[in-house]
């Protein structure tokens, strides 16, 4: 049966040789000649990853030294096959308009029983090791993977989303091209929203807008430094950076309008907006941070669905390979004395986050 198999996949009667395989799977269905036979259908089928499944799960499978050598004949021809594959769409990736420009490539967090077939994804679209891939493989927010040139992170992207990793990618351009509107209060809240706001040239102005309009919404928390004196392991006063506080900024996100407006603790005017939830009078400046809070619990009664709060994670892993891209506005004023990443890589994942829901 083996033979006529063959025969008919050396004469691209693919139909036929379906056939054989499946009359042979009804008789003989352990078979190991008959795994092979599927393996060298799938290679003719053009289908490598199935191939390359077939030829391995018989290596660990069988004891037939004939069989065995078949497999690791086919193993190798997958491979070989995959890479040239691999190289010729990557090239052409990179040939396209625009793939020389900087961009990120994210994975999003997978979790349970996806995971060991995603990290194996990773591996091999990645060409990185199981171990590294399963370390760098998300669970509970996503993770900046890696900058690099626009067409060959694209490639990237779509190959991991083929095969079922979660994964988005953006170019540095993008980035810096989304409008960021800096939201100083909000006016009033009937019949429309009325919020007063300063664009990139710190000219004011005003949006209305309805809470309908706002299809997504990100909270992140910023460290803020301050220098502090310390003892050294000698005794002697030593001068550090040390986180002192965190600010929070709230990115409201209007896909309709194609832009961003940034809220932030630090710079809301509280004494020119009005009372949120609505009251008779506005919480005291002196307790401003009272003022933030409910705001915020008003937004998340106002605002379908809730706020996407997994930005510290995120942080976290960009924090390094953030300064890999070209410079770009971070839209965040936290009057700091030295400039931090911190700031980039909030603005970074909240257009990551707007860019992938528009996709």
């Amino acid at each position: 049966m083996y033979d006529l198999v063959s025969a008919a996949l050396g004469a691209q009667q693919l139909t036929q040789a379906a056939q054989l395989i499946k009359q042979w799977q009804q008789k003989t269905p352990q078979d190991p000649w008959l795994k092979l036979a599927m393996g060298h259908y799938w290679e003719a089928k053009d289908e490598l990853e199935k191939a390359q499944i077939t030829y391995t799960r018989l290596l660990q499978s069988t004891a037939n030294t004939k069989v065995l050598v078949g497999a690791r004949d086919g193993v190798q021809r997958v491979r070989d096959r995959l890479a040239q594959r691999r190289e010729h769409d990557l090239s052409a990736a990179k040939q396209q308009s625009g793939a020389t420009g900087a961009a990120v490539l994210v994975l999003e967090p997978v979790t349970g029983d996806r995971r060991e077939a995603s990290a194996q994804s990773l591996a091999r679209v990645m060409q990185i090791d199981a171990y590294t891939a399963r370390t760098r493989l998300p669970s509970k927010h996503w993770r900046l993977l890696r900058v690099g040139a626009a067409g060959e992170l694209q490639y990237f992207c779509e190959r991991l989303q083929a095969e079922g990793t979660p994964a988005c990618w953006a170019t540095a351009e993008q980035i810096k091209g989304l409008p960021v509107f800096r939201v100083q209060a909000i006016q009033a809240i009937e019949p429309q929203l009325t919020v007063i706001c300063q664009n990139d040239a710190g000219q004011q102005g005003t949006i209305q807008l309805s809470w309908g309009e706002i299809t997504q919404w990100v909270v992140g928390q910023l460290p803020i430094y301050e220098s502090v004196v310390d003892l050294d392991a000698r005794g002697k006063l030593k001068r550090r950076e040390a986180t002192q506080d965190y600010g929070e900024v709230i990115d409201w996100h209007l896909h309709q309008r194609g832009c961003v407006l940034r809220f932030c603790d630090r710079t809301y005017k509280y004494r020119d907006a009005i009372p949120l939830p609505p009251a008779a009078t506005f919480p005291s400046p002196l307790i401003a941070a009272t003022a933030w809070k409910a705001m915020k619990a008003y937004f998340e009664d106002c605002i379908v669905p809730g706020p996407i709060t997994d930005f510290s994670g995120f942080g976290e892993s960009a924090l390094d390979l953030i300064e890999l891209l070209p410079p770009f506005k971070a839209h965040v004023d936290l009057a700091r004395s030295l400039p931090s990443s911190w700031d980039g890589a909030f603005h970074l994942y909240s257009s990551l986050r707007f860019l992938a829901a528009a996709s």
